[in-house]
């Protein structure tokens, strides 16, 4: 189903800090999309909720997707472990935006180019449904001072923001059901607010090479693909069945214990 071949994503990605191609049909992705509203039925929110891939199916097809795992071993290399996911979701009238910033700031990871994100489309992300805008080429520029304010709409968690960004060079990706984005950390981006009359739901996704570390306290992660050598990551299991008991509950502790890792504000160096 890729619309780009894998080593025009690479040259992109390398390029540009950002890349974007389809990756399964619409309406695959639109029986994602009930999977995903389903599972708001049986679980409550899920927005901003971490490892979700660990109570629901769905994600987890998606994450692991051998498309998908393509397009990011030409980025990363054969060996990718899953770090997280979650679902973002901007309802339509929503005031609410991300600002501008760059995601490794706060994750404390040894090697910034050995992660990827991935932002999977399960409704239209459109600049009237607040899809996010990127600024190409500035992964290359490292990393950039943030301040935190927690008192508006800023959907990220600390309310991180970039000050006195030129977002003269600043591109939107849209993305239909079924089309995905990649980024790097250090790429720097936003989104808007959904001015449309649908929701905006994206899957969002990070893959990261086994070598990579986690200051502090790590995480989980899951072995999608090759082999993981360095044991860096705490175990988890992918969900075989939807909403076990037993796995929601283990759930709400990965979700808890990822966001407290996210805490962590880094340097590049």
């Amino acid at each position: 189903m890729l619309d780009l071949r894998l080593n025009e994503v690479a040259e992109t990605y390398s390029r540009d800090g950002v890349v974007s191609c389809r990756l399964m049909s619409s309406d695959a992705a639109a029986q994602h999309r009930v999977a995903f509203e389903q599972g708001e039925v049986a679980l409550g929110p899920l927005h901003y909720i971490d490892k979700v891939h660990t109570v629901m199916r769905s994600p987890f097809e998606i994450v692991s997707d051998p498309d998908v795992l393509d397009v990011v071993e030409s980025m990363i290399g054969p060996d990718i472990l899953l770090y997280n996911s979650t679902y973002i979701v901007k309802e339509p009238g929503a005031a609410s935006f991300v600002a501008w910033h760059q995601d490794l700031t706060y994750w404390g990871l040894s090697d910034p180019d050995a992660q990827v994100s991935m932002w999977f489309a399960l409704a239209p992300a459109t600049v009237e449904s607040g899809c996010m805008s990127m600024i190409p080429g500035s992964h290359t520029n490292g990393r950039v001072e943030h301040v935190e304010d927690v008192s508006d709409e800023n959907l990220l968690l600390l309310g991180q923001r970039m000050q006195n960004v030129d977002a003269s060079a600043a591109r939107p990706y849209e993305l239909a059901p079924g089309e995905a984005s990649f980024h790097h950390g250090w790429t720097v981006h936003a989104s808007g607010p959904n001015t449309s009359t649908d929701r905006r739901i994206g899957l969002n996704v990070q893959y990261v090479a086994p070598h990579n570390m986690q200051v502090g306290v790590p995480p989980t992660a899951t072995l999608v693909r090759g082999v993981d050598v360095y044991g860096h990551f705490g175990s988890e299991t992918p969900a075989s069945t939807d909403y076990d008991p037993e796995a929601v509950r283990r759930w709400r502790e990965l979700d808890q214990a990822m966001k407290d890792s996210f805490k962590t504000k880094v340097d590049d160096s």
